[in-house]
């Protein structure tokens, strides 16, 4: 929940003013699982992509898992706040939490704990949305029963747990008043007392011993790097962190001040490829990485619930070209990936959809669980045999283990292509899964090269792992 008084235009902030609810509860004392291996950077092992499924029921995520996040080859799920909020039906509610209490509009502590289970019995892992740089603002009752008032959550936080200054952010360029004043009013905690750095750290063990595999860091660039650095370590076992920092031109919090405690997300990498998609030049992706976080610390995405409301990336509503973009992420080396799914929408401060229907469902799309794929199978290979066309086609190799060709043109591309894999027939992951890949075939030649036609507003992508 970054600066959202500039992500969303500054709607948020008046629509604070109005409210309130929750408080604080419980959260489990049980320490995780001694001896148990502190992860602190890229995700390990071979699957390394992750699904948000933004402000999905946690029962949802549970059968999302089992049906298709598993068996596509996700490693990880990032889940909305597992946190007590305030009452209200828009998105952000879930981002003013009351209390630690798992009792929001996704599910209670129950429901968490088994979606965490199924999740795991499918070979996913889950990473929680935590809010810890600051609690509600106004007065109320929260989703879960607690009754609060800002300042003073009963059970967790009093008036001197917060900082002093009790304004809004107004200067960016200066460090103070981003990490000590409120963000669009909410209450900033004072991430540098020790009381407060003991209770955040006690509710992250808390869904630590839940299951929890890590966590995104809401807001963390609200939060100074050294606090970060002593809150996780208070805990028993961090786990893998990834932390919300965006950059901004001459702010003076930067996101390469927190990759010690972990990775952190990307924000220029989605504004990157909503210039090179929708100003037709893909040319410019072949520096994809220049002037962004190392790739061993960058998580990669093409936009999440902030930036598809204030415009700054592609979104859903861009159709073919989002898709492509995502295909392209998911076959870059650069970074690690994060595919958004999230809800259909025209108000921007909508809450999600209370059915089945609404939701895009980018995490199960043909293209994307593919790629999914094509990413697990082409691992670290280098990239190689770059070639684009100085406009809306590209295509490149992952030297031995893939190729992928885009076409973000009207018309269609036929091209011979080095792909650098072995001989044979490859099924094209964007179109077919291998076990059924009639009419979505390619044959590679003894020499390493394909003649493809690649349709307009498509992509064809080969693996060693997907041989018709």
């Amino acid at each position: 929940m970054q600066h959202r008084s500039r992500v969303l235009g500054g709607s948020l902030a008046g629509v604070l003013a109005a409210a309130g609810l929750a408080t604080l509860a419980p959260w489990s004392s049980q320490a995780t699982t001694p001896g148990a291996k502190t992860v602190t950077a890229t995700p390990p092992g071979a699957k390394t992509v992750t699904a948000t499924m933004f402000e999905r029921k946690y029962a949802d995520v549970a059968t999302a898992c089992t049906d298709q996040l598993g068996p596509a080859g996700y490693g990880y799920v990032e889940v909305s706040p597992a946190s007590e909020h305030i009452q209200g039906g828009q998105w952000w509610t879930s981002y003013q939490p009351v209390s630690y209490k798992i009792a929001g509009r996704l599910g209670d502590r129950d429901a968490f704990a088994a979606m965490v289970k199924a999740c795991h019995g499918a070979g996913v892992k889950v990473i929680a949305d935590a809010v810890i740089n600051h609690m509600a603002a106004g007065s109320g009752t929260g989703t879960g029963g607690t009754q609060y008032t800002k300042y003073n959550y009963p059970g967790f936080y009093q008036d001197q747990d917060f900082h002093g200054c009790r304004k809004s952010i107004s200067d960016y360029t200066n460090r103070d008043d981003v990490q000590n004043c409120e963000l669009v009013g909410l209450a900033d905690l004072d991430t540098g007392s020790d009381y407060v750095r003991t209770t955040i750290a006690k509710y992250l063990d808390g869904l630590r011993s839940l299951g929890v595999d890590g966590f995104r860091i809401d807001a963390a660039k609200h939060i100074s790097a050294t606090d970060v650095a002593a809150i996780k370590g208070k805990m028993s076992d961090p786990g893998y962190w990834v932390q919300e920092v965006i950059y901004g031109a001459g702010e003076a919090v930067r996101p390469d001040e927190y990759t010690g405690t972990g990775d952190v997300d990307e924000f220029r990498y989605g504004a990157h490829l909503k210039s090179a998609f929708q100003g037709g030049n893909l040319a410019q992706l072949k520096s994809v990485a220049d002037g962004k976080l190392g790739s061993d610390k960058a998580r990669t995405f093409i936009d999440n619930w902030d930036t598809e409301r204030n415009g700054s990336t592609l979104t859903y509503k861009d159709g073919a070209a989002y898709t492509l973009a995502n295909v392209f992420m998911l076959a870059s080396p650069y970074g690690s990936p994060n595919v958004y799914s999230g809800y259909e929408w025209t108000d921007k401060d909508a809450g999600p959809p209370s059915g089945t229907g609404g939701w895009t469902g980018e995490h199960a799309k043909r293209e994307i669980t593919g790629m999914v794929g094509f990413r697990n199978a082409v691992g670290s290979a280098e990239l190689t045999d770059w070639w684009d066309n100085g406009g809306s086609a590209l295509a490149f190799a992952r030297n031995g283990k893939g190729f992928v060709a885009l076409n973000n043109g009207d018309g269609e591309v036929s091209q011979t292509f080095a792909t650098s894999l072995p001989a044979g027939t490859y099924c094209n992951v964007t179109k077919a899964a291998p076990q059924s890949c009639d009419g979505n075939t390619v044959t590679v030649g003894d020499d390493g090269k394909a003649k493809l036609t690649v349709p307009a507003r498509s992509a064809v992508a080969l693996h060693i792992g997907a041989k018709s």
